[in-house]
């Protein structure tokens, strides 16, 4: 099965593009063209049509490219996290209810971020004089307790 049988005409489309527009001869060419409008300009005596020219064209470059670039990156994100959420379900220690936060709402992940920002602080402060493993290991278990107990309200809230 072939890639634009199995992601889609557009998806590859949209990656090609992507890759191709940041890639060195891409910008290699707009300089050019750039460049080639500008010692134009005194043979059209820098009129507005003259002007209107290289704006028109980089506006409907630009408003296509946004589209394309943002599809690319969308289906990338998507590809790392779900790469992540594979790793995290794999290895044993690891706490899986770090898997499907990219559904969590903007507050709960906010609230998740000042947990870990109180747990950085309170690890700086209390371990000071533990070595460094020991630190790490204290750490990792408040770490995945305070996990726990986010995904359990979470749960438990629905």
């Amino acid at each position: 099965m072939s890639d634009v049988q199995k992601k889609g005409w557009f998806a590859c489309f949209a990656q090609a593009t992507a890759t191709l527009a940041g890639s060195a001869p891409a910008f290699a060419t707009a300089i050019s063209v750039v460049v080639i409008w500008a010692i134009s300009g005194p043979l059209f005596h820098f009129s507005e049509v003259w002007q209107l020219v290289i704006n028109t064209g980089t506006t409907i470059v630009t408003f296509l490219m946004v589209f394309l670039v943002q599809n690319a990156q969308n289906r990338d994100g998507k590809v790392i996290q779900l790469k992540l959420d594979e790793l995290i379900r794999a290895v044993e220690t690891a706490n899986t209810a770090y898997i499907g936060m990219d559904d969590m709402s903007e507050t709960e992940l906010e609230a998740l971020r000042a947990k870990y920002s109180r747990l950085a602080e309170r690890a700086r402060t209390r371990n000071f004089d533990l070595p460094k493993g020991e630190k790490l290991a204290h750490a990792n278990a408040e770490a995945a307790e305070e996990i726990v107990a986010l995904a359990d309200e979470r749960i438990v809230g629905r």
